[in-house]
């Protein structure tokens, strides 16, 4: 029954200033909602980059020559793949495999009337699912066929910075794998647009059986890409198809230049909750201090009743709580509701997110719920808050009596 006298005597001292409570409990409750839309969104973009890595780049697993280099595209016959066919096949027996196909990487230059561009060149197993990304993303013309041997797909962005329409003929110069100069014509017949500014200005997709003979690497390949169910299961299909003379990488350690570099920014935005909760936690000091110094003369009346000292602590303690949940129950209604627009229209990016070239952000960004983080950082608002209190609840418990009724 003291608890509840004590409570209920907490909310009646709340509401005695009702408007400083009001801006008191607004405070926790903005704090806490910034943290929520910001944190929410921040896991929007990275996932977004993560699964735009995987699905366009890297795919859950790759499968390469051992002697492959990390740092370059080569097309050199002793650091491609031979036979590719007989990997994918293995590949997709396994059950934990969505699809699985070859790929040959190059460096291009693009070359018009007006400029050259440097790309780089994709040879693709057009009938594998692990291109529908880039068939979704089809905006003009058509989609290649296997036979096709003078088509190329470009991003729409590309082409229209280039000025080139669908159709049109372009000029694509690339060192074949004798280390040659190797020119040859090739018509426009589709465009994408899969809003990867990476991809969208960077790449240019044809048929493989073309690229294969286009950089003379024979029935070669430069990787063999894996898509899962699963993407927790990449160490276990990486660690089966491992053989001599071949080396399988998971989607961990294909990104882990991104992965390290998202663990290094989550410190700053560490670093940016501590500073909003710092700030709510100064706000609820100083109202509960002010509380404290308007209403000394009934702390007094209250100890010299026989009101303990460690129940005047918790008295403010109460009273810091209950700001603290209000303004909890508050941040957390509108922290929800900013995520779900950002979840529904998300933030556009334009020409901003191709500002990163090696992070492959969408045009368009959008935010994700993160329950466990929401949770987390509710929590931490109330613990910061309550350690707030703790000053203003030991000022008032260690107030004398007498020394409080003879304060005017």
């Amino acid at each position: 029954m003291a608890w509840v006298k004590l409570w209920v005597m907490a909310y009646r001292d709340l509401t005695r200033s009702r408007r400083r409570t009001f801006f008191t409990l607004l405070a926790v409750a903005l704090g806490l909602a910034l943290l929520i839309v910001l944190n929410g969104f921040i896991a929007g973009v990275v996932d977004d980059a993560l699964q735009n890595s995987i699905r366009l780049q890297t795919g859950h697993v790759q499968v390469r020559a051992a002697s492959y280099p990390d740092d370059k595209r080569s097309l050199r016959w002793q650091e491609l793949i031979e036979r590719p066919a007989t990997l994918v096949a293995q590949a997709l027996a396994m059950p934990e495999v969505a699809t699985a196909a070859p790929v040959l990487w190059a460096d291009a230059v693009l070359n018009t009337s007006r400029e050259s561009v440097g790309l780089q060149l994709y040879g693709i197993d057009v009938a594998s699912p692990l291109y529908d990304p880039i068939r979704r993303a089809l905006v003009a013309g058509e989609f290649l066929a296997a036979n096709d041997r003078s088509g190329v797909l470009m991003g729409k962005r590309l082409a229209d910075s280039l000025e080139l329409p669908l159709g049109a003929t372009v000029s694509l110069v690339t060192i074949d794998a004798n280390g040659q100069p190797q020119e040859a014509l090739f018509v426009i017949r589709g465009l994408f647009d899969s809003g990867v500014l990476v991809y969208d200005e960077g790449a240019i997709f044809m048929p493989l059986a073309k690229a294969q003979a286009y950089t003379l690497v024979g029935d070669r390949a430069s990787a063999v890409m894996l898509l899962l169910h699963d993407k927790e299961s990449a160490g276990q299909v990486a660690a089966a198809l491992a053989a001599p003379g071949l080396q399988t990488l998971t989607w961990r350690q294909l990104n882990a230049l991104f992965i390290q570099t998202m663990d290094t920014a989550m410190i700053f935005y560490m670093f940016l909750d501590a500073i909003v909760m710092l700030i709510v936690a100064v706000i609820i000091a100083n109202t509960l201090l002010m509380a404290v110094f308007e209403r000394i003369r009934e702390i007094g009346i209250l100890a010299a009743l026989g009101l303990k000292r460690r129940q005047i602590m918790q008295m403010m303690l109460f009273e810091a709580s209950i700001i603290a949940l209000a303004g909890i129950v508050v941040g957390v209604i509108l922290g929800l509701f900013g995520v779900a627009l950002l979840t529904q229209y998300g933030f556009v990016m334009g020409e901003m997110a191709g500002v990163a070239s090696t992070i492959p952000m969408s045009a368009v960004l959008y935010a994700r719920f993160a329950p466990a983080t929401f949770a987390w950082l509710s929590l931490w608002t109330f613990i910061i808050a309550l350690l707030a209190s703790l000053y203003p609840a030991w000022f008032a418990a260690r107030l004398e009596p007498v020394e409080a009724l003879h304060t005017n």
